[in-house]
């Protein structure tokens, strides 16, 4: 979706200023044309003639760039642009921007442009957390800006926290997504979740699954990619998301119960993806439980049912999906779970589809509704996400 589209990128000071040269590249293999500006302090980091090089494109960072009454125009550069992205911003440049210090090119730019406006933050963990460098992000999200909230990990300093520039890869996906055309589930709100839960024994162990979470969070990226505005509940898994999903870690079915019912409410629909224990330990043990000669006793009591508590709240309009992970009996099995949980269809998989479900990027489903019954091939899970959404999508 970036195909012909102009891009202002603002550089700052910042040792983050050599993953712009990755920016640039990425943002022109998809299509936009780049225009980079860059602070004095900027040049200290990387230098224009290697940004030049990428862009095919002068850059930009002084006022004046000759003594003969040539100069160039922050004006011109806001009508110019169809976005402009500042990666890295720096502290010094958040402050400069939220009050409106226009001492360089790079700022006065960004106050004239009319274009939206992309900020990246890149800076040690102490700088980034102080209270005057939040109120400053504060305010440029109040004047509209989208902050591409940095990253944590292993930092400039040596200290580990966050402050780390996020990707460029990811960085190019918020500026492709903000820049598409709108989706057809544009306006709808869908409710996810996706993973296993754990339910704690002690404190070293817990009751748990097989599932990766993968299904879940295909489906995520696939309503985000048609435009709806999502939030992804997810348990504890080892998977990243698209920065537009709003994404709710939690641990335990109690944490995950909490999170959807007071999201769904809110939602046109919701997704129930997530592999949720069926039962947890009636009491968890303050410290590991020792190894004993006579073994180890747990009594279990029922966890909460987030689809029946749903089905129960749902009210016109809204639209319900649950899963059913079967290892027997499954249409007769998912038939009654559609009744009981009041879904407007069960999405049907099997444990004895070899390669499939836990674990696995392929699946095969079948989807049950109380009118029809769709059966597809085994496929990719994000294709099989994209079958899921168009039924889905048909109902909202």
């Amino acid at each position: 979706m970036l195909k012909g589209k102009k891009i202002v990128l603002g550089i700052t000071g910042s040792i983050a200023a050599y993953k712009a040269c990755l920016i640039i590249r990425g943002l022109i293999k998809r299509g936009a044309e780049v225009q980079v500006v860059i602070t004095p302090a900027g040049k200290e980091f990387i230098t224009p003639i290697t940004l030049s090089a990428l862009t095919h494109k002068p850059v930009i960072s002084e006022f004046f760039s000759q003594r003969d009454g040539t100069w160039h125009s922050h004006v011109d550069l806001g009508l110019w642009a169809d976005a402009m992205l500042i990666a890295p911003c720096t502290a010094s440049s958040l402050g400069k921007m939220a009050n409106g210090i226009a001492d360089n090119m790079l700022i006065t730019t960004y106050l004239s442009m009319k274009a939206p406006v992309f900020i990246a933050p890149a800076m040690d963990f102490d700088m980034y957390s102080h209270p005057t460098t939040q109120h400053n992000l504060e305010l440029l999200r109040g004047f509209g800006n989208q902050i591409i909230e940095p990253g944590t990990g292993f930092l400039a300093s040596g200290l580990e926290g966050k402050g780390r520039m996020e990707e460029p890869e990811k960085i190019i996906d918020v500026l492709d997504r903000a820049l598409e055309p709108t989706g057809p589930l544009t306006g709808k709100h869908v409710l996810i979740t996706a993973g296993p839960t754990y339910e704690k024994i002690d404190p070293v162990r817990f009751i748990g699954n097989y599932s990766s979470g993968k299904m879940g969070f295909a489906l995520a990226e696939e309503c985000y990619r048609r435009g709806a505005e999502v939030t992804l509940v997810a348990g504890p898994v080892a998977l990243k998301c698209s920065e537009g999903i709003h994404r709710i870690n939690v641990e335990s079915c109690d944490e995950m119960y909490q999170a959807a019912t007071e999201i769904f409410p809110k939602s046109d629909a919701a997704i129930l993806c997530a592999a949720v224990a069926d039962f947890k330990p009636s009491q968890i043990a303050e410290t590991k439980i020792n190894r004993e000669k006579n073994g180890l006793h747990i009594d279990l009591q029922p966890t909460q049912d987030i689809a029946a508590t749903l089905g129960k709240m749902k009210k016109d309009g809204q639209r319900l999906v649950c899963f059913a992970l079967e290892t027997n009996d499954e249409t007769q099995h998912a038939e009654a779970k559609l009744k009981k949980k009041n879904a407007d269809f069960i999405v049907l998989n099997s444990t004895r589809i070899p390669g499939t479900t836990f674990r696995t990027d392929d699946n095969q489903i079948a989807i049950i509704s109380p009118s029809r019954r769709l059966d597809f091939p085994k496929k990719p899970k994000a294709e099989v996400a994209a079958d899921i959404i168009d039924q889905l999508e048909q109902l909202l």
